[in-house]
């Protein structure tokens, strides 16, 4: 049996290393092909191309690479197409995989065709949900207010649980290479280019400001591959040289240990959360992009802990309050009692699945039902 899986961005890698190596252990011999990115090709799949071009985000930003991206639609659905594969299932991306399995389903309607991470349709554009049932089979749902929504679009869908419940926690030497006397502060500014460039600038001013402030401050920076070299030329002349880091490890080490984090919006929320990290949002994006988000919005909050948990303690500076005259104070604050971000942390992990069967498990379990 192949199954043929699309992701686009790290977080997606991740969901689809975890899904293949679930499906490794309930369906021995399971073959798989199409776009990974470093983590789902250690699991066994060679990518079609590098998963780093599909990392963009935002209208603005994806215009200028709108007939590329185009051409590598076409290019995977073909693939799929002419493979042997029993299941499409592409993963989060939505953009650039549900256009895939539109034009897969066209050709093959026979093949299921499954969505892993269901589109936030109680965010924004609900109507997402019934134009993607017209392609998509069965969704696999990361949040356990989801899949009713997605039934009634049509569409068959299991909470699977958040990948991230089940990762690897930092062992005590991983986090004992963090001690030190001043508050580590972790900078996490995101894995796409565009993240990046907008935010290093500021977050190197929020640096600033707490150095001055806590003499003593320390700074992790932990990045990925495809943005490290930006990472390394923004932070280049910050007050506080940050400790750039790369190693799994590491990384693990220095969440676990951070005081506080000012982070991007996005799943590095949960990833905090899972290590009882107290967090500030900081985001900025294209103003044209920021535009158009705001007048669709259903909500009033972009982070996943405000929304899991139902309370609102995790403080945001998105857009135009995206400066770090007004991040500062959140953070000193975060910093001065933690307790509120605490409680709602810990139920947070509770209803994304923590202590149950692991996320990858339960998603290849559900695959396999589907098939």
């Amino acid at each position: 049996m192949k199954i043929f899986l699309v992701a686009g961005e790290p977080s997606g890698d991740r969901l689809g290393a975890a899904l293949m190596a679930g499906l490794k252990q309930l369906a021995p011999g399971v073959a798989f092909a199409g776009v990974a990115g470093p983590l789902m090709q250690v699991e066994g799949m060679a990518s079609l191309f590098p998963m780093e071009e599909l990392s963009v985000m935002g209208i603005a930003e994806v215009l200028p690479k709108y007939f590329h991206l185009k051409r590598r639609i076409r290019e995977v659905a073909d693939a799929v197409i002419a493979s042997d594969a029993a299941a499409l299932v592409t993963i989060d991306s939505p953009d650039f995989g549900l256009r895939v399995a539109a034009l897969v389903k066209a050709a093959r309607p026979g093949l299921r065709t499954i969505h892993y991470v269901a589109p936030s349709v109680w965010a924004w554009r609900p109507g997402r949900a019934a134009k993607m049932a017209r392609h998509v089979d069965h969704v696999l749902a990361l949040l356990p207010f989801e899949p009713p929504l997605m039934q009634a679009a049509g569409m068959t869908c299991d909470f699977v649980g958040h990948p991230v419940v089940a990762e690897p926690r930092a062992s005590d030497a991983e986090r004992a290479a963090w001690a030190g006397t001043g508050p580590l502060v972790l900078a996490l500014p995101g894995s796409r280019r565009g993240e990046v460039t907008r935010l290093m600038p500021v977050l190197g001013e929020v640096v600033g400001r707490l150095a001055a402030q806590h003499p003593g401050v320390r700074v992790a920076l932990p990045t990925v591959g495809a943005v490290a070299g930006l990472v390394r030329s923004f932070s280049a002349g910050w007050t506080v040289a940050p400790q750039i880091v790369e190693e799994a490890g590491a990384k693990r080490g220095a969440f676990a240990a951070a005081d506080v984090a000012v982070a991007a919006s996005g799943t590095v929320s949960l990833e905090l959360a899972a290590v009882g990290c107290p967090m500030v949002i900081a985001y900025d994006m294209n103003p044209l992009t920021l535009w158009l988000m705001r007048r669709a919005a259903l909500i009033d909050t972009v982070t996943l802990v405000n929304l899991v948990s139902e309370t609102r303690v995790v403080p945001e500076f998105i857009g135009e309050r995206c400066r770090s005259d007004l991040i500062v104070p959140a953070v000193e604050a975060v910093l001065g009692d933690p307790s509120a971000q605490q409680a709602a942390m810990a139920l947070t992990m509770e209803r994304l699945g923590k202590g149950g069967e692991a996320p990858g498990v339960r998603a290849a379990r559900s695959v396999l039902a589907v098939l």
